[in-house]
């Protein structure tokens, strides 16, 4: 059986970022993709970016990693753009918005936030019909048809479920969890590229980490709406900019 490790939303936690990367190594997991938003809200927005890029077998874009490489004015996205330098900000910018992949004869879709575009936000009790759509394929597929498998980041909360015969999950975030105060991840166990059907599981994993280190550096940094940060670390409650729903999370 092969086994892919999903992480997203670091969001420069390098603290828990390291500690997900450790529990992987632990199983004995060789293939980690990245569902996006490795920059932005934490202070180690280019250590993320350079770990990630070692670590991680394929890598698209997030919201936040958009955000990044365009043009602002919004002083939090310049404080982590000036951290991140012209090199990083073009490798945000080129990343692609999707992997597809067959596993244990299921087509399998991965992105950060829908199919059709990192700013779509889909949470779990939205309704069947929103949910469903994560399946479709769009412009930026390579196969036609749903999916049987959809997977994604972005909400910063990870769920598993099942809808009409085909299976949702949410990979939850590594730095910004927002349900409880733990990093999480996901792991895709099966035959990759197999095309016969074969058994296949989806496994959410939690890694506690060391928040107050993560905190730490928040503070020695003195990074944008630190007080917000903090209090989304320590108590997974949201609480970032509102007025910025293409920015947030």
């Amino acid at each position: 059986m092969d086994r892919i490790a999903v992480i997203s939303d670091i969001h420069g936690n390098i603290p828990a970022l390291e500690a997900v990367l450790a529990d992987i190594r632990q199983r004995g997991i060789t293939t980690i993709y990245c569902l996006g938003d490795l920059a932005g809200k934490g202070p180690g927005s280019d250590e993320a970016v350079d770990r990630v890029r070692d670590a991680c077998t394929l890598v698209i874009r997030g919201n936040w990693d958009e955000n990044m490489a365009r043009d602002s004015e919004y002083p939090p996205i310049v404080w982590h753009q000036n951290k991140l330098g012209a090199r990083r900000l073009d490798y945000l910018r080129e990343l692609p918005i999707m992997i597809e992949l067959h596993m244990s004869g299921r087509l399998i879709r991965l992105f950060h936030a829908s199919p059709r575009s990192v700013h779509e936000r889909i949470q779990p009790w939205d309704s069947h019909e929103s949910r469903l759509s994560l399946f479709h394929a769009s412009e930026y597929s390579s196969y036609a048809g749903e999916a049987d498998v959809a997977g994604y980041g972005d909400i910063h909360n990870a769920f598993v479920q099942h809808l009409d015969g085909k299976a949702l999950f949410n990979a939850g975030s590594v730095g910004n969890p927002l349900e409880m105060t733990q990093a999480s991840y996901a792991i895709l166990e099966g035959r990759l590229n197999g095309r016969d059907l074969a058994p296949f599981g989806i496994q959410l994993v939690r890694v506690p980490y060391d928040i107050e280190l993560a905190v730490q550096q928040a503070v020695e940094a003195q990074i944008p709406e630190l007080e917000a940060y903090v209090v989304e670390l320590r108590t997974a409650v949201y609480r970032g900019n509102q007025k910025k729903t293409a920015e947030k999370r």
